[in-house]
């Protein structure tokens, strides 16, 4: 259930492309481990139910920092682009 909207956001600036993150909610963890995702995130996402979501952790200093949740499609359009280069080299 999502308590109060963040207004917090950063930007992100690479060679390719801009982009922007926010905090778009905070939300509770029930005795269980599940979380709900605002409705209007997961409109605004384009996530249905059925779609599986690739979840990702970067850790600093042993210690998981940060989580990401990134559509599985979108997660593999990802590594075609990082490596396709890389693998037509070496096939």
């Amino acid at each position: 259930m999502t308590k109060r909207k963040e207004n917090i956001s950063c930007n992100i600036s690479s060679n390719r492309s801009n982009a922007s993150c926010k905090a778009e909610s905070i939300i509770s963890v029930d005795e269980r481990g599940q979380m709900v995702l605002p409705k209007e995130l997961r409109e605004k996402a384009k996530i249905k139910a059925g779609d599986k979501l690739a979840v990702t952790s970067w850790e600093k200093n042993g210690e998981v920092c940060c989580i990401t949740l990134i559509k599985v499609e979108d997660m593999v359009e990802m590594v075609k682009v990082q490596l396709g280069p890389i693998l037509k080299e070496i096939l």
